[in-house]
């Protein structure tokens, strides 16, 4: 790739103020027709269940949204799909993640193009990198795209831990506004917002589905859980409950919320992780009429009748059937 590739991207106007980001933020899936192209009357409809839900912001383009999975034409036409479905009701964060930092400079230039609010980008994969290479790829990002700028702590999937010093680092350096921990380290998690703390405008955000309660508790600004999208308004009630300081009654919509997560248990023998997940998901999302169809992208297996059953046992029992 060319320098002139990574070129300085045009200002997009100030990123001071993040204090927008903040409470339920839906990491959104992308439906498929039966037979594969991304649909967009459903991607419409997801849209709107999500925004009618409560939600307090959009995260296109993550590992909900099967963003490996999509062409640059595909992740183009979420991105435009959901900007336009939202009609600016709330703010558009977008995954800008590739191997390398031309590549995510190149992929954040193009988002930000389309007009998204904020841009998600974890730390560098594939190749072999150090904690200072990948403070330095936050930084080149930052340099070139003028936007928020959220680190996604996905350590599953990049098979790199962000370290606690370099993002504190980037947080007092203003190049980041704001972290995605989807790192399941508790411990890690706690001592992220006390090293942040003194940072008014500094976002820190749990990807935990089952004890978004406690994270909220222990200094997180919000979350982003793959569950938003089959109960919107439920995380939405847990959110406004912690804000009032009504700590039992956001056990209560927790608790609920823990035995709905259930649906990612019923997969048969041979399903990966990421198609249980994700395929639960749609699969709900499907039976309360959201979705027309549960397609996986390939090579992933969508559910089946079996499973199906199984989901709807859970979401009767959750009480959204």
């Amino acid at each position: 790739m060319t320098n002139a590739a990574i070129a300085p991207h045009p200002a997009h106007g100030p990123d001071a103020d993040t204090t927008r980001y903040q409470g339920i933020i839906p990491p959104v899936i992308t439906p498929r027709t039966e037979s594969g192209e991304i649909d967009v009357e459903s991607l419409q409809r997801v849209t709107s269940h999500l925004l009618d839900g409560g939600v307090d912001g959009l995260f296109i383009l993550g590992s909900s949204g099967e963003v490996p999975y999509l062409t640059n034409e595909e992740r183009n036409l979420v991105a435009t799909t959901v900007i336009q479905a939202s009609d600016g009701r709330v703010p558009v964060l977008a995954g800008a993640n590739e191997q390398t930092t031309a590549r995510v400079v190149a992929e954040a230039q193009r988002l930000a193009d389309l007009g998204v609010d904020a841009l998600v980008v974890t730390s560098p994969y594939y190749a072999l990198s150090n904690q200072a290479e990948v403070g330095q790829h936050f930084r080149t990002v930052r340099e070139h795209v003028d936007l928020p700028l959220f680190a996604y702590d996905v350590p599953v999937r990049t098979h790199v831990k962000l370290g606690l010093e370099v993002v504190r680092e980037l947080a007092e350096d203003g190049v980041i506004a704001g972290v995605k921990d989807s790192s399941g380290d508790d411990v890690s998690f706690r001592l992220l917002a006390l090293a942040t703390e003194h940072l008014p405008a500094f976002r820190v955000f749990t990807g935990h589905e089952v004890v978004v309660d406690g994270a909220l508790l222990g200094g997180a600004h919000g979350a982003v859980p793959g569950l938003a999208n089959v109960d919107p308004a439920g995380y939405s009630r847990l959110y406004a409950a912690t804000a009032d300081g009504d700590w039992a009654a956001a056990r209560r919509e927790q608790d609920r919320l823990a035995r709905l997560f259930g649906i990612v248990e019923v997969t048969e023998a041979g399903v990966s992780a990421g198609a249980a997940g994700l395929g639960a998901f749609k699969t709900a999302l499907q039976l309360l009429g959201v979705i027309t169809s549960n397609r996986m992208s390939e090579p992933m297996r969508s559910l089946g009748a079996a499973e199906t059953s199984r989901i709807r046992g859970l979401l009767e029992a959750s009480g959204l059937l």
